[in-house]
């Protein structure tokens, strides 16, 4: 897959810098050729010998190097590489990214080249969810910048969130998917996808949920990574492990998931999978549990949750040119799920039997219907992750026709 290809590896500042050397191993060994930046910061933690012993080439620092810019060798390097790979992209750098700074030489590099960058973010939690951040994020997906993480855990710091580098094997896959070209139909496309549930608090100890797992969801969202989209999950809370290439954002109420999607728009495309909860407390219980008392048992005052999937396909400006609804039934399925469909206003829906019979809710198989303006597909039972597959496909039809 990669015999032959340039690869300009940018190594930006920060304890995963480490693991570069090894992603330059890995390329290599699967016939890549791998050439080093490693800027200032990078230097606090990997050394430029390290970089060119492992690469076979010389490592690149300065912008400013007598012998190398009497080649203008800021320009050389942008575009004599097939890719340019940022790991690990900084705060910094993508802040630079974003507005056009060039003041070393990885910056300039990322302004003068005329190839494709991928970025691999790597900081802080806080960092990574900061608002000018997350603005530089949204900045260079519409340059067409391709990313690979961060994944979610324990960090250098001692925290856990989002922000970790993405895992070695992870940063190979995508740079592999890159090169793939014709099968990543959805490269350069935006999609905002929701799973799990939602949890809905009654007091500090109890809550109004439902028994969604998020596998399907989660299977849909490294489906779609795989053919090139650029995934954000909103994801209730559940425990699945986050899918290689996909930006996870944890929400626990409806109200809260229906934020998080309102912030990761505009988008080309939106997927609502998840189980959200129809009501939630009209008023909380003040930070204290409901106890029993002699006056039986206690009403509780409830109001609607907002509809997440109807608001989206109401939208009146930047509405997704694309949103595909999920409906979980217990009977009549295909007949409820065309009415959802219709009172909903969204373009396509997948319906699913969630009888407890069926164990399909938390289960590791599926068997949906898929409904549209050309009819109703009966796909036959599926394990979850070959739904998702079969079902990113029809997405990937849908956006690209």
């Amino acid at each position: 897959m990669l015999d032959g290809k340039r690869i300009l590896l940018i190594i930006g500042g920060g304890v995963a810098a480490y693991k570069s050397l090894d992603l330059a191993r890995r390329l290599m060994e699967r016939g890549a050729s791998v050439r080093g930046v490693l800027t200032p910061a990078g230097q606090q933690f990997i050394t430029p010998m390290s970089v060119a012993s492992l690469t076979g080439d010389e490592c690149y620092t300065e912008l400013f190097s007598l012998k190398d810019e009497a080649e203008m060798g800021h320009i050389r390097l942008s575009r004599e590489a097939d890719l340019v790979v940022v790991s690990p992209a900084t705060a910094d750098l993508m802040a630079k990214m974003a507005n056009g700074l060039a003041n070393d030489l990885a910056s300039t590099i990322l302004l003068a080249t005329d190839k494709q960058v991928m970025i691999a973010p790597a900081m802080n939690a806080e960092m990574w969810a900061h608002k000018a951040t997350q603005r530089n994020l949204e900045t260079l997906r519409r340059d067409g910048i391709l990313m690979v993480g961060p994944g979610d855990g324990m960090l250098a710091c001692g925290e856990v969130g989002p922000g970790r580098l993405a895992e070695v094997p992870d940063m190979v896959e995508a740079i592999e998917g890159f090169f793939a070209g014709g099968n990543r139909p959805l490269a350069g496309k935006k999609i905002v996808l929701t799973a799990g549930p939602t949890h809905e608090p009654i007091d500090p100890v109890r809550y109004i949920a439902n028994r969604s797992s998020g596998k399907q969801g989660f299977a849909l969202a490294g489906a779609l990574v795989d053919l090139g989209a650029d995934v954000t999950l909103v994801a209730g809370p559940v425990t699945q492990e986050t899918p290689a290439g996909v930006v996870r954002v944890d929400v626990e109420t409806a109200l809260e998931m229906d934020a998080a999607v309102k912030a990761a728009l505009p988008a080309d495309a939106a997927v609502c999978v998840a189980a959200v909860a129809d009501w939630r407390m009209k008023a909380g219980s003040n930070g204290e549990k409901l106890k029993k008392s002699k006056d039986g048992v206690p009403a509780l005052d409830l109001c609607e949750n907002p509809d997440i999937l109807k608001s989206l396909s109401g939208m009146k400006k930047g509405r997704p040119a694309l949103v595909v609804g999920f409906a979980a039934e217990t009977e009549k399925v295909v007949e409820h799920a065309t009415a959802k469909r219709a009172r909903k206003g969204c373009d396509m829906i997948v319906a699913n039997d969630v009888s407890h019979e069926t164990g399909i809710m938390g289960g590791d198989s599926n068997q949906v219907h898929v409904i549209s303006d050309t009819g109703v597909e009966s796909w036959p039972s599926m394990r979850k992750d070959e739904v998702a597959q079969a079902l990113a496909k029809t997405i990937a039809d849908a956006l690209t026709q």
